[in-house]
């Protein structure tokens, strides 16, 4: 997978969490290369979710 798949992957997911969690924004799910676990790290707080819950929460949308 390149890196536009992934992006437009990501693109589809982000909305789809959104929709799910109204709280979150686009800053909150902003993606940059390298700021993975940046973000993971303002999800966990932001939904009280474990970086487990996150990642089943992400792969099951």
């Amino acid at each position: 997978m390149n890196k536009t798949e992934v992006k437009g992957n990501w693109n589809e997911q982000k909305g789809k969490l959104k929709q799910k969690f109204a709280i979150l924004t686009d800053n909150d799910l902003m993606y940059a290369e390298g700021k993975k676990d940046e973000m993971f790290g303002k999800l966990q707080i932001k939904l009280g979710k474990s970086r487990e819950e996150l990642h089943k929460i992400i792969d099951s949308l």
